[in-house]
């Protein structure tokens, strides 16, 4: 369902609040003033304080998992849909600070990003996929494993990136790479896949 711009103001006030904060209970008068609204343009647009984490980090899990699987377009290439969709998050990362931030802090505490990797449309599914194929040379049972290795990696390359340690050019041809050799591609085709230019990621 579409939000309204005002929404999506007080969305974004309140994902950088949350991401700053590090935690998931903000006020009404924080929210107000970080998004320069009324406290009743707040309540009039239906947001509920008590719930808007969640409802911010559903709203956000739909709209990455929407948008990469847009962006894949036709490609069903299970080893470029991975390394491609893994390089979006972190580029993404870069150059929205609060986004990256806010998934670092909560991925793993909240049952609404959780999935981000393990939803319908998530890494897990290409994951699948890539087994069936045999794209990916790797045992059913280790599908766990690897999806650790993915949400893993990912966090943590957002982490350096945010702490201006690594570019996210670098540190997400670096991951993808690894994560295409460790699920059996060989290492010349995964430096190469890793490596391709970067599609935009498509507006939903």
């Amino acid at each position: 369902m579409a939000i309204s711009s005002s929404q999506k103001r007080i969305h974004r006030a309140a994902l950088r609040l949350f991401a700053e904060k590090g935690s998931t209970a903000i006020t009404v008068s924080e929210l107000a003033e970080v998004s320069g609204v009324a406290r009743g343009t707040i309540y009039n647009n239906g947001l509920n304080p008590d719930s808007l984490f969640e409802d911010i980090a559903h709203q956000l899990t739909h709209e990455m998992n929407a948008r990469v699987i847009k962006t894949f377009g036709d490609d069903q290439d299970a080893a470029w849909r991975i390394a491609t969709g893994v390089r979006m998050y972190i580029r993404r990362a870069h150059e929205e600070p609060d986004w990256g931030r806010f998934i670092c802090k909560f991925s793993f505490n909240s049952q609404s990003l959780s999935g981000l990797w393990t939803g319908e449309a998530s890494p897990l599914s290409d994951l699948h996929k890539g087994i069936e194929t045999q794209r990916y040379h790797i045992r059913p049972e280790l599908l766990p494993a690897v999806m650790a290795i993915v949400t893993g990696s990912v966090l943590s390359s957002i982490f350096l990136v945010l702490e201006g340690h690594k570019t996210w050019r670098e540190i997400g041809s670096e991951v993808a790479e690894l994560l295409l050799t460790a699920v059996g591609l060989d290492a010349q085709e995964a430096f190469e896949i890793a490596h391709r230019e970067l599609p935009v990621l498509v507006e939903i």
